[in-house]
């Protein structure tokens, strides 16, 4: 195509709301706009990538990836996903949904119930200051109501761990549910800020727990009645949950559930699902993985032209007609090229050519011409080279 026809713009400063620097490019490039929407070039760029195969697209960046989905690493203030993942074996997750290796605090043996008083210990980390024990030795409870029959859901994970509601849904573990009103608390039996599932009636509350909980002896939980708190609950001998699975969140630095080394969290973009790929994501990947100083280092696979050309006006030759013949004959053997038309001085097209970054930089000179020759300059080495007309596509 020429470079007319596509009205590519670019820019010669970034813009002030460049969020990240492959972002910056391609908006200096003329593939997008500064509001993030898709200009000609763009669209091409989209629509090349369309065309190649997944795994294809996906091998020129660094990613992360889950059994379902594939990540691009990045740092960035909005569009983005929380990743966990090991850098020792690969694993990845989505963080809501990331696995890790989980240790029992304690293998002490089950003491005593016992119920102590706790005035103005609403909250895990009142309660732990209260009874001056770690966090680790509390138990924490999440209630729901599911809302296909209104039956009270009691989760409990422990106390220094955060419930994951995206494993509860993702798991379909118990079906659709919402946050329990403190009414459908007490009619369940419990105290909210002071709940335990000791004592409820398990035909109204299905009592649901983290797989961590039964590892964990002596637990402090709630009492079911405000102001007190119950010392040493164990799972199973004074409650037994009917759903046991894997219910918290993962954080940075977690044993990973593959190979016990310590997780580590980013900030990404969703690349890809098993039944679709996000393109615009993709081209920003690329942008922020094939840059330089001077602009997009496009890989061929990826670029929207194998071939930048462009000619430079002559005072004895018609560049621009010698120019037009080789653009014919490139398009004619099955390479891609875009073809700088423009009446332009060569400052500021060879600027132009880095900014939008397509392999191989052809230009058609006078002096080179005269020799029968063309400056041949691929897009990621300094120098360039001079290789007869004649032999251009065999070079190619």
């Amino acid at each position: 195509m020429k470079y007319k026809d596509l009205n590519i713009q670019t820019q010669r400063e970034f813009p002030n709301n460049a969020r990240t620097a492959g972002f910056g490019w391609l908006v200096r490039a003329g593939y997008l706009t500064r509001e993030n929407q898709l200009l000609p070039l763009g669209e091409l760029t989209i629509s090349k990538l369309h065309a190649k195969r997944s795994a294809d697209v996906l091998t020129l960046l660094p990613t992360l990836a889950s059994e379902n989905e594939t990540f691009f690493p990045l740092d960035a203030e909005r569009g983005l996903v929380e990743v966990i993942h090991c850098t020792a074996c690969g694993y990845a997750e989505r963080l809501e949904l990331a696995q890790f290796k989980k240790m029992p605090f304690s293998t002490e043996s089950p003491l005593p119930l016992e119920k102590v008083l706790t005035p103005d210990c609403p909250t895990i980390e009142s309660l732990a200051n209260f009874l001056n024990i770690p966090k680790e030795k509390t138990a924490k409870a999440v209630m729901y109501t599911r809302t296909s029959d209104n039956r009270f859901v009691f989760v409990v994970v422990r106390g220094d761990m955060q419930m994951s509601e995206a494993k509860l849904n993702a798991k379909r573990l118990v079906g659709d549910v919402r946050v329990a009103t403190v009414e459908e608390i007490t009619t369940a039996g419990a105290a909210a800020g002071y709940a335990s599932p000791v004592g409820l009636n398990a035909k109204r509350a299905l009592i649901v727990v983290d797989d961590l909980i039964p590892q964990s002896p002596n637990l402090a939980a709630g009492a079911n009645e405000a102001g007190y708190h119950l010392l040493n609950t164990n799972c199973g001998r004074d409650y037994s949950p009917e759903i046991v699975a894997d219910l918290v969140q993962t954080k940075e630095g977690d044993s990973c559930v593959k190979c016990g080394n310590p997780l580590s969290a980013s900030s990404a973009l969703n690349l890809a699902t098993r039944s679709e790929l996000h393109f615009e994501n993709i081209l920003l990947a690329l942008a922020e993985t094939h840059h330089d100083d001077k602009g997009l280092t496009l890989p061929k696979s990826a670029a929207p032209f194998d071939v930048y050309l462009m000619h430079v006006p002559g005072k004895q030759m018609d560049t621009r007609a010698k120019a037009e013949e080789i653009y014919n004959q490139l398009q004619a053997a099955g390479i891609r090229v875009l073809f700088d038309d423009r009446d332009e001085r060569a400052g500021v097209k060879f600027n132009d050519a880095d900014l939008i970054g397509c392999p191989l930089r052809i230009t058609v000179g006078e002096k080179a011409l005269q020799n029968g020759m063309v400056e041949l300059k691929p897009r990621k080495e300094k120098e360039n080279r001079l290789v007869l007309v004649d032999k251009l596509i065999e070079e190619l």
